[in-house]
């Protein structure tokens, strides 16, 4: 399981629509002026070309990671005080759903890199190695963004942080992969559920394009965030079952995102109200309260 507790952790996940202008470069798709429509038959022109034979015409397939555009990345970052005790700080980008700049995917990936290039931390995903790691790289190339620290490698994994080598850098931590060992992997969700921790409320990532091409970022962001302390809480529970978290300590980190949680929703994120009432109705369905 895992082996390495950094001083800076950052549990995240990302979401990701297909990328209209994917599908005006490799279908010809015209995206106009007017914009939900034309994207509409731009996300239908990369899906078609990923179809099967005998998938049913509305199937929306699983698209290569390359031809999607990075809409939103929510993740909990924990950080050690100088007293030795954690700290939790929720990050959720664009900053500004409402602010088209702030929602630039350029702006989002940069964002990200130059943040974690500096200090970097320890990263925690549900699949990250096959799907969140893989985006971020490729968009970034595609966007013609340089790495800021996140694309150094040492010559060896054990000698400095790395990410792109979730089977041998402790720095990039896939929670699927420490479950299932590479084979009988869950889902976030069942995961989640079962030890008493809110999975998918509401939403889920096959909703995700169509909340787009209604207009409906903030709500994106929204699960996204969901899923981020998601993602930390099953974290805890790996690192109290690897060692690195003692039994008073896994309790105390469950309060600490309780604490972060609550100052979230003082400060306006009231959608993080459902968050807290299913993670209490699923404790006390586990007897875990």
């Amino acid at each position: 399981m895992l082996k390495t507790l950094a001083d800076h952790l950052f549990s995240f996940d990302v979401e990701w629509i297909p990328d209209p202008h994917s599908g005006l470069i490799l279908h010809g798709v015209d995206l106009g002026e007017s914009g939900n429509e034309n994207h509409r038959d731009s996300f239908e022109a990369l899906w078609h070309s990923a179809r099967k034979n005998g998938d049913p015409d509305d199937h929306q397939p699983y698209l290569k990671t390359i031809l999607c555009r990075v809409v939103s990345l929510a993740g909990i970052l924990r950080e050690k005080t100088n007293g030795g005790q954690a700290s939790l700080k929720l990050v959720s980008l664009p900053v500004d759903p409402g602010d088209s700049e702030k929602c630039d995917e350029k702006t989002i990936l940069r964002s990200f890199m130059k943040s974690v290039g500096r200090r970097k931390p320890q990263l925690v995903g549900y699949n990250s190695s096959q799907a969140d790691i893989p985006i971020i790289i490729q968009r970034a190339i595609v966007n013609g963004l340089p790495g800021m620290g996140f694309s150094e490698r040492p010559n060896k994994p054990w000698e400095g942080v790395d990410y792109f080598d979730a089977r041998n850098s402790d720095y990039s931590v896939d929670l699927a992969d420490s479950m299932g060992q590479f084979r009988d992997r869950p889902s976030l969700h069942q995961a989640a559920t079962l030890s008493g921790i809110p999975g998918k409320i509401e939403v889920s990532g096959d909703s995700v394009a169509e909340m787009w091409l209604q207009g409906k970022l903030d709500q994106i962001v929204a699960y996204n965030e969901f899923d981020a302390f998601t993602t930390h809480l099953l974290w805890s529970r790996v690192a109290h079952f690897s060692g690195l978290l003692s039994t008073e300590q896994f309790h105390e980190e469950q309060q600490l995102v309780r604490q972060l949680l609550k100052v979230e929703i003082d400060h306006g994120k009231v959608h993080l109200e459902k968050f807290v009432s299913e993670w209490d109705r699923l404790l006390d369905l586990t007897d875990q309260m």
